[in-house]
């Protein structure tokens, strides 16, 4: 029998001619994103195999997994990753607190900005290790210094998104929200807060990569414990396959409180009507 415009398609054809489930999707992407990690390592680890590379300066996948069995085995994995993560969290909730606090100040009122604005740029632009000897001197060699130099790293974004959203704020929302009379308070809840919110994630996000990269420069400190210990120990002990090991281990954690981030943003996010929703939904 001869198919027409009007003749309904099978069942079959029509469950798989649009687009797959949600719940498939949530499984499919991060699947994607694996796929050039893998893709590399694998064909590392049959350049090894095959004699292309001795792979003492740079260890096959095989290797660095048995190192990290091994840390793990012993208990030195997880003592190393518990300090990094407390460093890094004390560091991130100072520095989001203070950088939200002064990017809003900044942003909000004109002349606190005209005031602090200037000298928050100068010190943007020290570099971190600069910051290491003036904190030993302050606070020693101990967890403060440590914590104090993440959270300046951890300062300087979220101060820049906060301050620069507010300013980047619609005048004609603001005006609209001034003809309904809404109070000071009102104005902050119903309409910066949800006008900020977008980019304050993105701040949040960058603010806690610089987070996860300056706590190796505080660990170099003389720290007896931390991933950041553990790339000075390989390098010393000439141990490439633990120096791998460890920035592994910082680009898995650094990746999964990303991702936390975006997920724990994500339910205040949805009033969103951007062009990433529909194209992730495409």
């Amino acid at each position: 029998m001869a198919m027409t415009l009007d003749t309904p398609a099978p069942a079959g054809i029509a469950e798989t001619a649009g687009p797959p489930p949600a719940r498939l999707r949530r499984f499919v992407r991060p699947a994607i994103g694996l796929l050039l990690p893998l893709g590399v390592a694998l064909a590392w680890e049959l350049a090894v195999r095959f004699g292309y590379s001795n792979g003492r300066l740079v260890p096959p996948p095989s290797r660095i997994w048995q190192t990290l069995v091994e840390l793990s085995a012993s208990g030195e994995l997880s003592r190393h990753i518990i300090a990094t993560l407390s460093r890094v969290g004390a560091g991130f909730g100072l520095g989001v607190l203070a950088g939200t606090i002064f990017g809003a100040i900044c942003g909000y009122w004109t002349l606190a900005r005209l005031l602090l604005d200037p000298t928050l740029q100068a010190l943007r632009a020290i570099p971190s290790i600069a910051w290491v000897p003036l904190f030993i001197l302050w606070l020693g060699i101990f967890e403060t210094s440590k914590v104090a130099l993440i959270a300046v790293g951890v300062f300087f974004p979220i101060y820049l998104g906060v301050a620069g959203a507010i300013m980047s704020v619609d005048r004609k929302i603001v005006e609209v929200g001034r003809i309904f009379r809404l109070s000071g308070f009102a104005m902050i809840r119903r309409i910066l807060l949800p006008a900020v919110l977008p980019a304050y994630v993105i701040s949040l996000r960058s603010g806690l990569g610089l987070g996860w990269m300056f706590v190796v420069a505080a660990e170099f400190m003389g720290a007896s414990e931390g991933l950041g210990y553990l790339l000075t120990d390989g390098q010393q002990l000439g141990k490439p396959a633990q120096i791998v090991a460890a920035i592994i281990v910082f680009a898995i954690l650094g990746k999964v409180t990303d991702w936390l981030i975006q997920l724990i943003a994500a339910p205040f996010l949805r009033w969103q009507d951007s062009f990433s929703t529909h194209a992730g939904g495409a």
